[in-house]
């Protein structure tokens, strides 16, 4: 069976910008979009046979993807159907801010191959959307479930959520949560990050608006209780999801699976050869340059967008492959950590089976055997940054 497949289609374009926001968005670019689509229709044409294997998952992201007309957003998922294929069953999620939903545009998602949508909800209490520089209502947000269970996404919608605006207080998140629980149809998959402070935005110039870690920890603490209760397992530090619903794409960022980027400022990251007798491998992973007109230009002009670039080696690829999989339930060999973070209650022990990515390397004496693996207990979600730090070398034979 081929490897995994991603492909990352990064749509800059927001009709406004949120307080907190540090992506590679731009408002007002409007006369832009046909170009930019077009672009991205001649780079995917490009980039993605390289990879001799169909997408397995393609993920739409940005910015707001539901802020273009839904047929030019069909255009580039068309182009990349032409270009590498879809693997059967391949996930296909549009991210959209609930404001731009209609029902009309979701139908043609679900047309043109969408199988799975994210919804921006960020908080369900108005003067907390107001804190974060959100320009939706709670019942935009109710009223965008509705539309996604009517055109077909019933069981296959995230929501968005996140925690420690400036004037929420618990009793705010704890609704919040319940509300997002009660959408009708259900989300399937709820993802609820922790409020951060990136430079240079109107977030970070307004010291009054900053997070307090231990209300966040709390609020986190509380998130899991209810999530929980309600069916939903993590499977990542900040995502939760019914079983079975767990979302792919990001399941291959997580195990540090080649994906190809698509638009300004994107991010690719594949496999070079064979370099040692284990069969360890080197990776590249480089990135588009970051403003859209530039992107667009360099397009145009039959050049390469590649912005920069960097090769990760063997050892380098398993120490960052180890540390995005403790922040997921599959956890770490248990070697790789030292015996006071269990006794610290901050990781636990559990058999499960050989991961995927081991298994396809070969790794591992029985690929049939379970493997005892370090899993972060809650307190050591909280505390995921410490005990990253305290990650062991792997022993030879093992893997994340």
């Amino acid at each position: 069976m081929p490897e995994p497949l991603g492909v990352y289609v990064h749509i800059p374009f927001c009709r406004r910008r949120c307080d907190y926001c540090a992506f590679a968005t731009w408002t007002g670019l409007e006369a832009l979009w046909e170009r930019y689509v077009a672009a991205c229709v001649a780079e995917a044409g490009e980039r993605l046979p390289t990879f001799e294997r169909p997408a397995t998952s393609v993920f739409f992201g940005g910015g707001t993807p539901s802020l273009l007309p839904a047929d030019l957003l069909a255009r580039v998922l068309a182009a990349v159907e032409e270009a590498a294929g879809l693997a059967p069953g391949a996930e296909v999620t549009v991210e959209c801010n609930p404001e731009t939903v209609t029902a009309s545009k979701l139908r043609a998602y679900r047309a043109a191959g969408v199988t799975r949508l994210s919804f921006g909800a960020q908080s369900m209490q108005p003067h907390v959307l107001a804190s974060l520089g959100r320009a939706h209502r709670p019942e935009s947000v109710r009223r965008a479930a509705e539309l996604a269970g009517e055109a077909g996404f019933a069981g296959a919608y995230n929501v968005d959520l996140i925690f420690g605006a400036a004037g929420e207080s618990v009793a705010d998140w704890a609704a919040t949560v319940e509300a997002a629980l009660a959408l009708a149809p259900p989300p399937a998959h709820v993802s609820a990050y922790a409020l951060t402070v990136e430079p240079g935005t109107p977030l970070s110039r307004d010291p009054a608006r900053h997070p307090d870690g231990d209300d966040q920890a709390d609020k986190y603490a509380m998130a899991d209780a209810l999530l929980q209760a309600a069916g939903y397992g993590w499977y990542e530090i900040s995502n939760w999801a019914l079983p079975g619903a767990e979302c792919a794409h990001n399941w291959l960022y997580w195990s540090e699976g080649e994906y190809a980027g698509v638009g300004c400022a994107a991010h690719s990251h594949a496999f070079l050869a064979v370099t040692a007798g284990d069969g360890a491998r080197s990776a590249k992973r480089w990135w588009n340059v970051r403003t859209p007109e530039r992107y667009c230009r360099l397009v145009e002009a039959g050049k390469t967008a590649e912005a920069a670039g960097e090769v990760l080696g063997p050892d380098e690829r398993a120490s960052e492959e180890l540390m995005l999989s403790l922040r997921t339930r599959r956890g770490v060999p248990a070697e790789a950590l030292p015996a006071e973070l269990f006794e610290a209650g901050l990781v636990e022990r559990r058999w499960l089976p050989l991961a995927p990515a081991v298994r396809a390397r070969g790794w591992g004496q029985d690929p049939c055997a379970p493997e005892e693996r370090a899993v972060l207990t809650l307190r050591g979600r909280l505390l995921a940054n410490e005990v990253s730090l305290r990650l062991g070398s792997v022993p030879v034979g093992g893997g994340a």
